[in-house]
């Protein structure tokens, strides 16, 4: 039985030759974790777009920067309706699974209403590597920060909890992320939260932090909790993948 993972992130992308965005990496590496490399046939990675409602032409570019880095990308829609007559089995077949950012809200208000909160699980404890970035960073988790609700960011407290900790994503990129993160945790609507600069990915295995992993150069992940009523950052060792 492999041990389940989980790579949660702040990208996976970089600006494309022949396409707008091609896989970078961090989405080249959920592959790896999966052991999908090297196996003589085409590594096959489940792809989520629940978070910004399943557009078409998002899916068509995913689809692109897969038949580039030779990937098969094999699209989960939801809407108007599954597109699969069996979710479980069908993401069961994947080697890892890319939740793409958006609306976590949304995302995970979808989800429920079709049994990805439970099938999920199922899935990551019977092997198959779930990651993602943004939305598809927090889902994983208890919560974190999100503009799901408009532009000034408000905390997310029901993520799957597969992870029994917080996420703060595009922790360098957004100038709001940071002191939410701070506050959230001082208050204690947060607990321990693990974010990541952009570029960044945390490796779960099991419920607990395994590694830190980054796509681009001198970017890091971080850890916040709260000591004697305050909130205390640290930075943690990040490994540049090549």
């Amino acid at each position: 039985m492999k041990t389940p993972t989980i790579l949660a992130t702040s990208g996976g992308y970089v600006p494309g030759t022949r396409v707008r965005a091609e896989f970078g990496p961090l989405v080249k590496y959920a592959l790896e974790l999966a052991g999908a490399g090297g196996t003589g046939r085409t590594p096959k990675l489940g792809y989520l777009a629940t978070a910004c409602g399943d557009q078409l032409s998002q899916i068509a570019e995913r689809e692109d920067a897969g038949r580039l880095a030779g990937i098969e990308v094999n699209p989960l829609r939801l809407f108007v309706m599954p597109n699969v007559e069996d979710i479980e089995g069908f993401l069961m077949e994947q080697d890892a699974i890319w939740v793409d950012g958006g609306s976590v809200e949304n995302l995970l208000a979808v989800w429920r209403v079709h049994g990805l909160d439970a099938i999920f699980r199922r899935v990551w404890e019977a092997g198959v590597v779930l990651a993602g970035v943004s939305a598809g960073s927090i889902c994983w988790h208890r919560g974190g920060t999100t503009d799901s609700f408009g532009p000034t960011l408000r905390p997310v407290t029901d993520g799957l909890g597969l992870i029994p900790y917080d996420n703060g994503v595009h922790y360098d990129a957004e100038e709001q992320r940071r002191p939410l993160v701070h506050r959230l945790v001082t208050e204690g609507t947060l607990g321990r939260t693990y974010c990541t600069d952009n570029g960044v990915g945390l490796v779960y295995r099991g419920s607990e932090l395994a590694e830190c992993v980054a796509e681009v150069p001198e970017r890091s992940a971080y850890v916040v909790e709260n000591v004697g009523g305050e909130a205390v950052e640290e930075a943690l060792p990040t490994r540049l993948l090549q």
